[in-house]
């Protein structure tokens, strides 16, 4: 049952995560493969040219090693698509899945050598030892940078803005939350002018009676003062 409930943002079941994952993967796979096909042909057909003969101690064994890496990375590569129809229809995917990962990354260190061996070798046979040398180191700081410092970065950029905007919502719900007890006053200050509000008749005031009486009787007129001339 546990196998059928939604785990994700995306509302997968773990089933459908693993599928999503393995084909990701796989397409990751496709394009890595593709380089190591080419440098593996390329490091086979080496050995048949008539320079091969010319290679000193140390270009022979920088090319077996390259070749060996070389052989090592396309087989973990590969290994992903033998574990998985070795678990064919075995409920084993999301393992599938993880095994894979794994294999992948190995992979992908090993060809970082095998990029550099390549690279060491074929500069060292053009131009000599220190430039062989330098070549390779470049080609390494290159592969680590990209493959392995990049990645770092890029996800401690995004914790961050999360991080960030977890701040900013935050700061907006407090802000929300304290606007809230002021919101009727303000809703009835901006209500529409057209809006009639019902007021409550007052009850009569009641007057004493000494005070009704005397308010009931005339008030006598005052007299002006005629004055004779004489």
């Amino acid at each position: 049952m546990a196998d059928h409930r939604p785990c994700t943002a995306r509302n997968e079941t773990p089933l459908q995560r693993a599928d999503r994952n393995f084909v990701e993967l796989l397409q990751e796979l496709r394009v890595t493969q593709t380089g190591v096909q080419i440098l593996f042909a390329f490091l086979l057909s080496l050995a048949f040219t008539s320079r091969f003969t010319e290679l000193d101690t140390f270009q022979r064994a920088v090319y077996v090693a390259t070749l060996l890496l070389a052989v090592l990375a396309a087989t973990l590569f590969t290994a992903p698509a033998a574990l998985h129809r070795s678990l064919f229809q075995q409920g084993a995917k999301p393992r599938i899945v993880q095994v894979s990962s794994r294999l992948a990354s190995a992979g992908l260190g090993v060809l970082v050598f095998a990029f550099t061996g390549s690279v060491l070798l074929v500069v060292d046979v053009t131009t000599g030892r220190a430039g062989g040398l330098a070549a390779g180191a470049a080609t390494l700081l290159a592969c680590l940078g990209l493959w392995g410092l990049l990645p770092r970065l890029v996800r401690r950029a995004g914790l961050t803005a999360d991080r960030g905007a977890g701040t900013a919502s935050t700061g907006s719900a407090e802000t929300s939350s304290d606007a809230a007890p002021n919101a009727p006053s303000n809703a009835a200050s901006e209500a529409s002018p057209h809006t009639t509000t019902r007021v409550a008749p007052r009850a009569p005031r009641r007057v004493p009676a000494p005070a009704r009486r005397a308010r009931s009787r005339p008030v006598p007129a005052r007299r002006t003062p005629v004055t004779r001339s004489r």
